[in-house]
């Protein structure tokens, strides 16, 4: 009885314990579940308020996972320390990814070169492979530079395409240019410089836009100070004929327009600009003139002349004395300082008396005709020296005649209109004791303003003379050199009427056709430097790679006949293309015929943005090494070609 009763207390504290350890079981069981929901809707939280919805978070006890894939590696520590304020850093385990980081992008290879009186500087990044020692060295190169600071980088990726010719062309352009600013990047040259005169300018240009590589865009902006004018001249002229400057010079733009405002008042019509120089004997030019040119029309017409601080006013004959003596009284009294003025009322001439007179004629074909009155025979030889030395001696005759008592001034009067008519291409000068009379026409579009600067050099502000000069283009040799556009149709209409033939299968040009390339040179001499492309091209006959090989000898051939005949050929090249662009069906003998050609195609750089805030002013600071923002461009082709028909 007592076994019996002993076992069943045993079972009893069995059962109790299991059912004890049972309950403490399901109590840890949930207590871990519930740390495990808490740390991952915290750290979830945490991220979330952070942007970081890329993040996976998976709880596991006392540990929390994060997983998937960060944009950086700062991203993802960033993450790791947003999970570490919820939790203990210890429980977090990492297991993200980081995206692959790209290739890094090659740097932006840029060079500024500034040149001025105080040496020359140059910055920038440039590819390992130009070489900082051989830059250096070509820029040390220049001729006239004694004092060269740099600050060049090298980075070690492949020059882009265009640098090598872009830093080539730019530092032969900072050989030619004194004082300049080269900007260069790969394909692109920005060039801005000060030229001595414009002269200069041109030269400079035209040099440089020869040079350019067909594949570079370049922007040339070359400026030449203003000209020094002397004497500062201005002549404006009202009369019964018409209202015009000869000759109109201003210290500034405004002040030529505030000028060319009270001529318009006074009559002119049309557009009219003053050179623009140095050399006003005062500030208040423009106010002075334009009291001057009022004066005139208050007067209803007349003459008044400029020359420096000199001024001459000369009212129409049979101008009212009292109107006259009231309006100039008024202008000496409302004249700036510095001017002085003199006014002249002519004298009605008896017309049956007539002055005493010298004239000289020169024809369009260059012939010059001496006729009138001199006062001694040595005035007679110096006349005609004078004359055949500017002239030519084979293009004057001299029939004037001795006549004594002449103003004693003749002979200055008589040489100085030599020497005006000299600046025309056809015209006459009439000197009489009053005035100087020189008419004619010209191609030099300031031969007026020049010519009313002589005669109040060489005769004095009071003189009276009149200039009646009228510019012609087609007789200035700038304005009538013709456009790539207008060579172009010259060519084509030379080749209407006669072809170039070549001895078959050769590149050899057949002798029949040297005359149109005679005429074609020309033409091409007169075009300057357009950028032109000989192109060569076959029928589909024979082998591809012959055909190639023939087109390119033949448009060699061209390029090589032009430069025999003298034609600057720096601009022009030479392409074959082989049958690769028929204009007709090489089924046929006459489309075979059409194909075998040469094309005269014409090239032009498109249009490019650039960045104007870089100034000129900055060419004369050595520490200026601004980089501006530069676009870039590519070369395209015109669309017109003209075609020379081969055998």
């Amino acid at each position: 009885m007592v076994l019996p009763m002993r076992l069943s207390a045993l079972a009893a504290t069995l059962v109790t314990f299991l059912i004890a350890g049972t309950l403490a079981f399901v109590a840890s069981a949930y207590s871990v579940s519930m740390i495990e929901d808490s740390s991952e809707i915290g750290v979830r939280d945490a991220l979330d308020s952070r942007g970081m919805t890329w993040a996976e978070v998976e709880a596991d006890g006392l540990q929390v996972m994060l997983t998937g894939q960060a944009q950086s590696e700062a991203v993802r520590f960033e993450a790791l320390t947003a999970a570490g304020t919820v939790v203990d850093s210890a429980r977090v385990i990492d297991k993200m990814d980081v995206e692959a980081t790209a290739d890094l992008a090659p740097p932006r290879f840029s060079v500024e070169l500034l040149r001025n009186d105080d040496g020359l500087s140059i910055i920038g990044l440039i590819p390992t492979e130009t070489g900082r020692d051989n830059l250096l060295e070509r820029v040390n190169g220049i001729s006239g530079v004694e004092t060269v600071s740099e600050l060049v980088e090298t980075a070690a990726h492949p020059a882009p395409d265009g640098w090598r010719d872009a830093i080539a062309f730019g530092l032969r352009a900072l050989e030619t240019l004194p004082r300049s600013k080269v900007s260069v990047e790969a394909g692109y040259v920005a060039i801005r410089a000060i030229a001595e005169s414009a002269a200069d300018r041109e030269r400079f240009e035209e040099d440089l836009q020869r040079a350019t590589p067909a594949d570079l865009s370049v922007i040339i902006d070359i400026a030449a100070p203003r000209p020094v004018i002397t004497p500062f001249t201005l002549r404006f002229v009202k009369n019964n004929q018409n209202v015009r400057f000869d000759a109109c010079s201003a210290d500034t733009e405004g002040t030529g327009q505030q000028i060319v405002a009270a001529a318009r008042t006074a009559g002119l019509a049309g557009d009219y600009r003053c050179k623009v120089g140095l050399g006003n004997p005062s500030r208040n030019w423009g106010r002075a003139v334009e009291q001057a040119i009022a004066a005139v029309d208050d007067l209803g017409g007349g003459t008044v002349t400029f020359s420096d601080a000199d001024i001459t006013l000369i009212a129409l004959e049979g101008t009212d004395q009292a109107l006259f003596d009231r309006v100039v009284g008024e202008l000496e009294n409302d004249l700036p300082e510095v001017f002085a003025l003199q006014a002249k009322l002519p004298i009605a001439q008896d017309p049956s008396q007539g002055p005493p007179e010298f004239t000289a004629t020169r024809s369009p074909e260059g012939l010059v005709q001496l006729r009138g009155r001199l006062s001694d025979e040595n005035l007679r030889t110096l006349v005609d020296s004078y004359a055949r030395a500017a002239f030519g001696s084979d293009s004057v005759h001299t029939a004037a005649r001795i006549v004594p008592d002449l103003p004693r001034a003749w002979p200055l009067r008589v040489l100085t209109g030599l020497e005006a008519l000299a600046q025309l291409d056809n015209g006459a000068v009439t000197v009489t004791p009053e005035t100087l009379r020189i008419q004619g026409s010209t191609g030099n579009p300031e031969a007026s303003t020049n010519i009313a600067s002589l005669l109040a050099d060489k005769l004095g502000g009071a003189e009276d003379f009149d200039i009646r000069v009228r510019y012609v283009e087609a007789l200035d040799p700038v304005a009538a050199t013709p456009t790539a556009d207008e060579c172009e149709i010259e060519i084509a209409g030379i080749l209407k009427t006669s072809k170039i033939s070549f001895e078959p299968g050769s590149a050899t040009i057949d002798s029949s056709a040297l005359g149109t390339m005679d005429d074609i040179a020309e033409i091409l001499k007169q075009c300057g430097g357009i950028k032109l492309e000989i192109q060569g091209h076959t029928d589909s006959q024979g082998r591809e790679i012959m055909n190639l090989e023939l087109s390119q000898a033949r448009a060699q051939s061209v390029l090589n006949e032009l430069r025999a005949r003298r034609v600057l050929t720096s601009t022009f090249s030479a392409k074959g293309y082989g049958e690769t662009q028929p204009i007709a069906d090489n089924d046929t003998e006459e489309g075979r015929e059409a194909n075998r050609r040469i094309e005269f195609r014409l090239i032009r750089p498109k249009p490019t943005a650039v960045d104007t805030e870089t100034t000129l002013e900055s060419l004369t600071q050595s520490g200026d090494t601004g980089t501006p923002n530069m676009g870039a461009s590519a070369n395209d082709e015109t669309e017109g070609n003209t075609e020379v028909e081969q055998d």
